[in-house]
């Protein structure tokens, strides 16, 4: 069976940054028109599509993209069997018995969104083979689902009016990620999400983790500048603000040069980041944490 969430996602901070982004997704959506979110790990993408969704009102799909896809994961299958016997002894000294075996259809969550109308996220869908998500195409563009021939039904399911989908992508050159098809990029429309801006990770520290206002933008600060000093592109700050806020603030710890236990957990959060770096990283944190106050 699919997982139906209701639409309660976790807290979500609202800024210049996110606002800006938020109108002009929900505009799309409210139009019809499926959203893509693309941008790199740690940018924010599946939150903001799982607040895009509560905004729509209605129950939320959440399918996560997996390589082993194939069409039958979105739209469904036959699964297991059903035992029917029939025992026939209307004749005491004769005994007919028949027994018959079927599989049974089970949609799959592609399927009830589209027939109920809910709101579709697909997390990182270009995890997924391009030929897994081709059932897509049609649901999109003509509002038909095409269903298998053995799925019992008729040929065609028609999309609900109130059916939307929300996408998120990470960028292709990423382990593990495929092509997106064109003619499936064609049929949303594609909203490319960077690193947030300081005032956001500030304001996410300061509502997710409880951190103070100056706390939280030290920590900013010291990742986003390490970050980008190293060229980290594919290693947003956010994540690893959070990793550090979290941390520094169940175990009061002090955002300080001179606390020897803040210095470990930055070097233990950002120095992996740098790969074979890992000197010229350990070099520039130290520097970078020096410039704290005491």
């Amino acid at each position: 069976m699919a997982t139906v969430l209701q639409a309660r996602p976790r807290q979500f901070v609202n800024t210049a940054y996110t606002e800006r982004i938020t109108r002009r997704a929900l505009r799309y959506l409210q139009s019809g028109f499926a959203v893509h979110l693309r941008g790199p790990s740690g940018t924010g993408k599946t939150t903001l599509a799982m607040h895009l969704a509560s905004l729509m009102g209605r129950p939320i799909m959440l399918i996560y993209g997996d390589d082993r896809f194939d069409s039958s994961d979105l739209i469904g299958g036959r699964t297991g069997f059903t035992h029917r016997r029939v025992v026939d002894n209307y004749i005491h000294s004769v005994v007919k018995t028949e027994e018959d075996l079927q599989q049974r259809w089970v949609d799959a969550r592609l399927t009830l969104a589209c027939r109920e109308g809910f709101t579709l996220i697909y997390d990182e869908f270009n995890r997924s083979r391009p030929e897994a998500n081709n059932a897509l195409l049609s649901a999109l563009e003509e509002k038909l689902l095409v269903m298998p021939p053995d799925s019992n039904r008729s040929e065609y399911l028609r999309v609900h009016p109130q059916f939307r989908a929300i996408f998120t992508s990470n960028p292709e050159e990423y382990t593990g990620v495929h092509k997106a098809q064109d003619a499936l990029l064609d049929r949303m429309i594609t909203i490319d999400m960077g690193e947030p801006d300081i005032e956001t990770e500030k304001e996410i520290l300061i509502s997710r983790v409880g951190l103070s206002g100056p706390d939280a933008l030290k920590i900013v600060h010291v990742v986003r500048a390490f970050r980008r000093k190293l060229d980290l592109t594919q290693h947003p700050s956010l994540r690893s603000c959070l990793m550090i806020g979290r941390i520094v603030k169940e175990h009061e710890l002090a955002v300080s040069k001179n606390s020897a236990d803040f210095r470990a957990l930055c070097a233990d959060v950002l120095l992996a980041r740098a790969g074979k770096r890992q000197d010229e990283g350990s070099q520039l944190l130290n520097h970078l944490l020096d410039q704290l106050p005491g």
